[in-house]
């Protein structure tokens, strides 16, 4: 008995090595490139044009974040950001909270329906197929002047996602609560508003972040539709024209001064919000 013990206590901390292992190697991988840029914006641009995978610089230089933010105009390309990022992310937690909540909790013809399509398009990325038709979409209802119609498709691509993880969370919320609401009066949107909506906060921490990130780093969109217009471009799309601000050559310096300008945001708001996103977010997959 005890020999077995022994042999399945090895087996447990092999696995558990093999398991540290892996996800040291996958962090290394994920992680390098970010460590790549960070390093690579206090370079010299020929240095890195001559390549290679040394991280350290041979020579700091700070200058590279004084010149990023003069040759662009990074204070209009943040506010551009911040004012996208955070239209998608009420947008979304206004329309998915509702969602998630009328598909937990409400009965109606063809409603299992919608939601297997909602979670089908979960795994569809259709990517830049449909800039075309909502651009002139866009175009004959006149928003193409404005961040709101980029607000908007951007909220909107991420719905199914978003809903799937509040369905999920919704069932973990007893039903004997809206039971309870109705004897006392409360209607059907009184229960969401009164009840529900101050229980889902997990999950919508979770939402929210999700949604901010997706709106800060969306870049084909707004690429396209503030090419008229350069001072409606967010943070995604002004780094990458540093580029091609260099004298004959690619400014990879400048460009990745910006680049680490424009992480910097949403690293603090990770840091000070993975408690609530990490229980969001398991509560809503598992019981989803």
């Amino acid at each position: 008995m005890e020999k077995s013990h022994t042999v399945y206590s090895k087996k447990t901390k092999v696995i558990r090595f093999l398991l540290v292992v892996f996800m040291t190697v996958l962090a290394a991988l994920t992680l390098y490139p970010v460590i790549y840029i960070v390093f690579g914006s206090f370079k010299e641009n020929a240095e890195l044009l001559r390549g290679g995978t040394k991280l350290l610089p041979e020579k700091f230089i700070l200058g590279n974040y004084k010149k990023a933010w003069q040759k662009a105009n990074f204070a209009r390309y943040t506010i551009n950001s911040i004012v996208i990022s955070l239209g998608v992310m009420i947008v979304t937690l206004i329309s998915t909270s509702m969602a998630g909540y009328v598909f937990a909790r409400k009965n109606f013809k063809g409603k299992e329906l919608l939601y297997s399509l909602f979670v089908a398009f979960m795994f569809v990325n259709v990517g830049s197929v449909t800039l075309r038709p909502l651009f002139e979409l866009a175009v004959k209802v006149k928003m193409n002047t404005s961040l709101l119609s980029v607000i908007l498709i951007a909220a909107g691509t991420g719905q199914a996602t978003y809903i799937f993880l509040v369905r999920g969370f919704m069932s973990t919320i007893s039903k004997e609560l809206d039971d309870a609401a109705k004897i006392d009066g409360c209607t059907f949107f009184q229960i969401y508003y009164r009840i529900t909506l101050p229980l889902l906060k997990p999950i919508l921490a979770t939402t929210g972040l999700l949604s901010f990130r997706a709106g800060w780093n969306e870049y084909i969109m707004p690429l396209v539709f503030t090419m008229s217009n350069e001072k409606m471009r967010p943070l995604t799309v002004g780094v990458t024209m540093l580029k091609n601000s260099g004298d004959g050559t690619a400014a990879w310096n400048l460009m990745f001064a910006g680049a680490t300008i424009s992480i910097v945001p949403i690293v603090v708001i990770y840091i000070f919000t993975s408690k609530h996103f990490m229980s969001g977010m398991t509560a809503g997959a598992v019981k989803g």
